[in-house]
């Protein structure tokens, strides 16, 4: 249950946090008119107090990073015995038999010396015949008419 209400939070500051990072305006927007201009000093930082979309985001980041460790350490040190959870890996394996030799439990085939032949069947009974439409052949097309136009050298 927990890991299910921290997933649910985690998706929702992850949609939070793109929301925040799109609306704010980006360091690097005055960079144009930075390079020769007189306001190098404020290009790429430098902007004084941040405002609240900055703090917000910096929380928010804070958080998801938080739950992101949080989850991964109980993952891989959650409440679950080491072996639980093995399925038919967990049961403890049968003793292999020697190579070579059968084990009795395998099914046996009969000892029979006939050759199963398939089925024989009948021919089937012979049908009103279909007749074939006229097929219409198209006239051989000439040289001057074809597609490509010839070339002369």
């Amino acid at each position: 249950m927990l890991m299910l209400i921290l997933n649910v939070i985690y998706v929702l500051i992850a949609i939070a946090m793109i929301a925040l990072i799109l609306m704010q305006r980006g360091a690097g927007a005055a960079a144009g008119s930075g390079f020769g201009a007189g306001a190098s000093g404020t290009v790429f930082g430098a902007r004084g107090a941040s405002n609240f979309l900055s703090k917000s985001t910096k929380w928010l980041a804070v958080a998801f990073f938080a739950i992101s460790l949080f989850m991964a350490w109980y993952a891989s040190h959650g409440a679950r015995p080491a072996d639980e959870g093995l399925g038919v890996m967990s049961q403890a394996a049968a003793p292999a038999a020697p190579a070579g030799e059968l084990t009795p439990s395998l099914p046996q085939a009969p000892a029979s010396n006939v050759v199963p032949s398939a089925p024989v069947q009948q021919a089937p009974a012979q049908a009103a015949p279909v007749e074939q439409a006229p097929v219409e052949q198209a006239p051989p097309a000439s040289e001057e008419s074809g597609a490509e136009p010839s070339q002369k050298r």
